[in-house]
């Protein structure tokens, strides 16, 4: 029976010998300070992010299976080419998972501490794939009453992200937006969000289906980038919102480049004079997702005002003024269950996480699929 001393928690270890080997270990539970809680984590979602550390560039075609249904062990092979890039985690066993949620199980003496004993709270702070966690109090969110774990396992990655997209659009000048993998759990969240306040934004999907999950709930301007008509029904689509900022969740490949090059076409359609420059109306492409891990390929027929960057949250939050920051965490509470409601395909326990069949399927990084785990599931 497990108890608040040890817990089970996901490792990951990338050796310099250029093996991934990924187990379960028990890890005792320190006592908790006086600012701090002890949480028992009762879900907690694979994000992209979260597959980044978990299985990093690993070959999981060359993964085998061992231990026991129990304690299962996985082991793959890593490119050699890509072993000085984790150079500053090789032979490091890491936890893995960025966020969280659960109930308060044991709380140090300081009022803000105590006054979570008890209550389901929402938390961001790494190592989340295990059954308990060891947090400062301010660094947990309290939940309404009434709203499980599952409903506040995502409240942070995909909810702050989609409110920082239309932030960092509005602070940087721009009036509307693109987002790819647009029917993601974080794109429809993004769509909730602009419609609510009012947003333009071009949706880049890659079926038809993905159109439907989308047009179900009341977007407006969705482009299929597999269709022959992608980049005319682009250019329509940003002269009519007149988006000049993207947001791309693929990354590797064309998408990125085609963006740029129809922001062009429709500043150019809507423009009222030549340019041997091209045109000088800013256009921005921001990579905050790598689900294509080829290079990013770029062509020149965007003028010369253009940019391409990544985007992170944690960075983003840091720059925010405290209260802004607080603002955006307190409308995800409000609108938890409206506008930052999370979807997922199954829950599944620790073990099953190391399971070939399932780990598969999270690794398919498929839009619209998402995997929980509650580290406490029989």
């Amino acid at each position: 029976m497990n108890n608040a001393q040890t817990g089970l928690q996901l490792r990951s270890l990338v050796k310099k010998s250029g093996e991934l080997e990924l187990s379960l270990q028990r890890i005792a539970t320190p006592e908790p300070a006086a600012d701090e809680v002890v949480v028992r984590v009762e879900a907690t979602p694979i994000n992209p992010s979260d597959l980044g550390l978990l299985l990093g560039p690993a070959d999981l075609s060359t993964a085998k299976f061992s231990g026991t249904k129990e304690n299962p062990v996985v082991t793959a092979k890593v490119p050699e080419a890509a072993l000085t890039g984790l150079a500053a985690r090789l032979d490091e066993s890491m936890p893995v998972g960025n966020e969280g949620a659960g109930v308060v199980v044991k709380a140090g003496s300081s009022p803000a501490a105590q006054a979570l004993l008890g209550k389901m709270v929402a938390v961001i702070g790494g190592a989340m794939y295990s059954q308990f966690r060891v947090l400062k109090a301010n660094d947990c969110l309290p939940l309404p009453a009434g709203t499980t774990a599952a409903d506040g396992a995502s409240c942070f990655v995909n909810p702050l992200t989609s409110l920082a997209m239309t932030v960092t659009m509005k602070k940087e000048g721009h009036k509307a937006l693109v987002h790819t993998a647009a029917a993601s759990n974080l794109g429809q969240m993004l769509n909730k969000i602009c419609l609510k306040d009012g947003i333009d934004l071009v949706n880049i999907v890659r079926s038809e289906e993905q159109a439907k999950i989308l047009r179900a709930i009341g977007a407006k301007y969705i482009c299929d980038s597999t269709s022959p008509t992608f980049t005319q029904d682009l250019t329509k689509a940003l002269v009519a919102t007149g988006a000049t900022i993207a947001f791309d969740a693929i990354g590797g490949g064309k998408l990125a480049g085609q963006i740029l090059s129809c922001m062009e076409a429709a500043a150019n359609l809507t423009a009222k004079s030549y340019s041997r420059y091209g045109s000088t109306v800013h256009k921005q492409v921001y990579i905050y997702g790598r689900l294509d891990l080829r290079p990013t390929e770029l062509g020149r027929d965007f003028g010369m005002a253009w940019g391409v960057g990544g985007f992170l949250l944690t960075p983003f939050l840091m720059k925010l003024p405290p209260k802004e920051a607080d603002a955006l965490r307190q409308r995800v509470v409000n609108e938890l269950k409206t506008t930052f409601a999370s979807h997922y395909t199954k829950v599944i326990s620790l073990q099953e996480t190391l399971q070939p069949e399932i780990m598969a399927a999270y690794n398919k990084r498929a839009t619209g699929e998402k995997y929980l785990i509650n580290p406490n599931k029989a």
